[in-house]
């Protein structure tokens, strides 16, 4: 039986079992087409606090289980992502607008995310200590408590799992609020795969919602850490309100991330490199290329040939055919990219390509004669836009690319013993040397710097135990200590 076949699901929320959320019910609806692919249950503020008090009842024991039981669960929910994957890659194409690659990198990921999980309950809690003579000191790592994931639309699954997975397998509870708008593969699908998975009740919430239900998450007493991926506006938001009420936040937020074409590099795989980074789902990635920085000796080349694949590829509804992007996620977000798009060619820049819309699928675009004053180059655009810059020589491409509140991911292509210096002098939470800017994996510490976020917050043991437990220093002694009182 598939994972998502059935209707228990429908029009509710997730406590451990399905049901009516207070709220009422959120249409699901497919970008390309606009239909509706079904109904989930709305969270209301109350249902979170209930959620979070049953979700700290049931964390005690489930922090007291061997670890094996808790990496066994893990496990079996890695095979059931690979088991169920065409499924729920349908889902991803439908709900979110996405490519089948994309959707297939979503569902191996999130396989490898609960892997690599799996390995933490077992993995070492912690270390000895130099203690005074007749103690032993410890440092060992607890679980937090309870968690709460928020996750946006453009990667539903693996932004999710990410954070949900090492937080179940280092002893936490979860709440999940998945995005409104991506609500079953960012929510629904994640409770059915840990049910089917083994996981006790009460230990995973599913709480679809709008900003209401992401304060509340943030806000319960039981919640100790909350991990948000989303823009820079609403992180913001979430930072101040978790430090009001003293709650540990891991912020993963936008970026403006910047391609360095050096000097000598091939124009062509560099071009490819550059369409494949700004254009990749419809460029709604934090990752996204969102400035191109190109030696003036290969600019024109450069652009005319990133020109041609954006001209080149095909756009359209992925669920009915083979096409390279689908569609923006909704009407808001496209105004968003049209506006910048038109107020930077207003502003003097040349349209090389795109610019042009039919419904929510937007041509992918490149602009030319950019200036660094221009809102295509200073905001993040999260749509299908690659504006083109030129540098004269190393030292303006590392100045340049530093001009940016954000801090997200570096591209740089060309000579590698240029581009370690260029490394060395831009800051930013992810380099890539020869690579665009788009890459994650399970294993590695994610996150950004500056407006970007608060550094590595997920990916890799260490960094997961950061993220998900509590520093606790422990003494023993052989007998009650005496004192002089």
């Amino acid at each position: 039986m598939g994972v998502l076949l059935g209707d228990d699901w429908r029009g509710g929320i997730f406590d451990g079992g399905w049901r009516a959320g207070s709220g009422g019910t959120i249409e699901v609806t497919e970008p390309a087409t606009g239909a509706v692919l079904g109904r989930v249950g709305a969270a209301t503020p109350e249902d979170v606090r209930t959620a979070a008090t049953r979700a700290a009842a049931a964390q005690r024991g489930w922090a007291a289980t061997d670890p094996t039981e808790r990496a066994a669960v893990l496990r079996r929910a890695g095979a059931l992502w690979e088991q169920h994957a065409a499924e729920v890659q349908g889902w991803i194409v439908r709900e979110s607008g996405a490519i089948g690659v994309k959707a297939a990198t979503e569902t191996s990921t999130a396989a490898q995310e609960c892997y690599e999980a799996a390995a933490l309950p077992t993995h070492p809690a912690g270390s000895v200590l130099a203690g005074e003579q007749g103690r032993w000191s410890f440092a060992r790592r607890r679980p937090a408590g309870v968690v709460s994931v928020i996750a946006p639309f453009n990667f539903p699954l693996i932004l999710s799992i990410r954070a949900v997975a090492p937080a179940l397998a280092l002893g936490n509870a979860v709440l999940l609020k998945p995005d409104p708008r991506t609500p079953v593969c960012g929510g629904v699908v994640l409770a059915r795969v840990f049910q089917e998975a083994g996981l006790p009740e009460g230990l995973l919430h599913v709480l679809p919602g709008g900003a209401d239900v992401g304060e509340a998450a943030v806000t319960a007493p039981e919640v100790r850490v909350v991990a948000f991926t989303g823009s820079t506006a609403a992180g913001r938001r979430v930072g101040a309100l978790g430090a009001e009420h003293l709650k540990r936040t891991h912020l993963e937020l936008g970026g403006n991330n910047a391609l360095i074409v050096l000097p000598g590099a091939d124009p062509a795989l560099a071009a490819s490199a550059g369409a494949f980074g700004s254009f990749l789902h419809q460029g709604q990635i934090c990752m996204a290329t969102g400035r191109h920085l190109v030696h003036e000796s290969l600019h024109d080349e450069y652009v005319h040939l990133l020109a041609d694949k954006a001209r080149e590829l095909p756009v359209g509804d992925p669920a009915r055919g083979e096409v390279a992007l689908g569609p923006i996620i909704d009407e808001r977000q496209l105004a968003h990219v049209d506006r910048i798009v038109r107020d930077t060619v207003a502003a003097g820049a040349t349209l090389a390509a795109g610019g042009t819309h039919e419904g929510l699928f937007y041509s992918p675009t490149v602009l030319a004669e950019v200036e660094t004053s221009m809102p295509a180059w200073e905001q993040e655009v999260f749509g299908p836009v690659a504006p083109v810059l030129p540098f004269s020589d190393v030292d303006e491409a590392v100045e340049l690319a530093r001009a940016t509140p954000y801090g997200l991911s570096l591209g740089i292509l060309g000579d590698v013993g240029v581009a370690m210096r260029v490394a060395d002098a831009v800051p930013s939470g992810i380099v890539h040397v020869n690579e665009q800017t788009v890459s994650d994996a399970a294993n590695v510490p994610f996150g950004g710097v500056g407006a970007s976020g608060t550094g590595g917050r997920a990916g890799g043991a260490e960094a997961n135990i950061e993220a998900f437990t509590e520093t606790q220093w422990l003494t023993v002694r052989p007998g009650i200590a005496p004192y002089p009182f």
